[in-house]
Parts: C-alpha cells; structure tokens; sequence
C-alpha cells in the first residue's frame, strides 16, 4: 500500500516521511534484539506501554516477542499542539506494579528525553529492579540526556512528526505511515 500524498489535520499540511514497510522492518530488528537480551531469562519482563502515542508500536513489538511479558502503561504528557512544554505531567498512573521487577520502556519517539528522565526516575521509585529502554524513533540533534537508550528502531531529524501512533492535537494516531510537518 502506497502512502497517500499529503493529508490535513486540523490547520497543518503532512507529507510523507516514513513508510509502514520501513516501520516495520526498524520494528524486526528492535525485536531480535530484544529477544536476545530477554528469550532465556527465566523471569517474565514488564512492558510499559506509554500512552496514547506508544499503542501501534508497542502492539507491532509484543507480536514479535518470543518470550512471557506482562503489559503495564502509564500516560504522561509533555505537549501542546506542535511544541514541548518542557515539563512533565503524569496524566495516568501506572498501570501495574514494577517493584523488583524488570521493565522495559516502549516509547514511540524521544527528542529532548525530558520525559524519558522522569520515567525512568518514577519507575526508579516505585522500585523496578531494571529499566531498559525501547524507542521507535530518536531525535539525536535534540537528545542532550545521558540516559543510555537501549533500543533504538531509527533515528530522524528534529521535524514534527505525526502517524503511526503519533498525532497533532490527537489527530493523525491511526495512519500507518508517518508523515512530516510541510512547511
């Protein structure tokens, strides 16, 4: 299927970016990976799906999988319209329990990692014995944190995405390519 040529949400104009092949392919080798580090250990991980943007990748990863997880999530929100706010807010609290547990973090994009840096420091306290940490997609010219990313599907330059998960003011989520902003 062919990625439509350019599509209208709200008062912004998208063109293709990222075809689901591509996605899809970045979303193959994340789980090799993570099936190497995780197939032989015998206590069952948690994935913490996070929301809203985090639910087509982290559906399309477990599918992958060949081992026992558990599903967890948690909302968390950074921004408004096309901008980071820079601060934090924990709109719904997790999910399930993570004290002594492993988690790994399966998160659709990180460009500044502010958000990323708070999770990690929530999970940290709410006692979760290891954190790895799972992103579709890295904005590396914006992502100034020391936090070691573990897995990394692609790296992309610092544009406003939308598809694939990730949306405009809620709008643009259920495509399955992802599209970038047309100036």
């Amino acid at each position: 299927m062919s990625m439509e040529k350019t599509i209208t949400l709200h008062d912004k104009r998208f063109k293709p970016f990222i075809s689901y092949e591509k996605i899809s392919e970045a979303i193959d080798s994340l789980a090799d990976k993570i099936n190497a580090d995780f197939a032989s250990d015998p206590e069952p991980p948690v994935l913490l799906c996070v929301l809203n943007g985090s639910i087509m990748f982290t559906s399309e990863l477990m599918k992958r999988l060949d081992f026992d997880a558990e599903l967890v999530s948690m909302k968390l929100s950074s921004y408004q319209g096309t901008t980071s706010t820079g601060e934090v807010r924990e709109v719904m609290s997790l999910t399930g329990n993570v004290s002594g547990r492993k988690v790994i973090i399966v998160e659709d994009i990180v460009d500044t990692g502010t958000t990323m840096v708070s999770l990690v420091k929530t999970l940290k306290d709410k006692g979760a014995k290891d954190i790895k940490i799972c992103t579709m997609l890295l904005k590396p010219e914006v992502y100034k944190k020391d936090l070691k990313l573990d897995y990394v599907g692609m790296e992309i330059p610092n544009r406003f995405i939308v598809g694939f998960g990730l949306d405009y003011d809620e709008l643009g989520r259920n495509y399955r390519d992802i599209y970038v902003l047309d100036k």
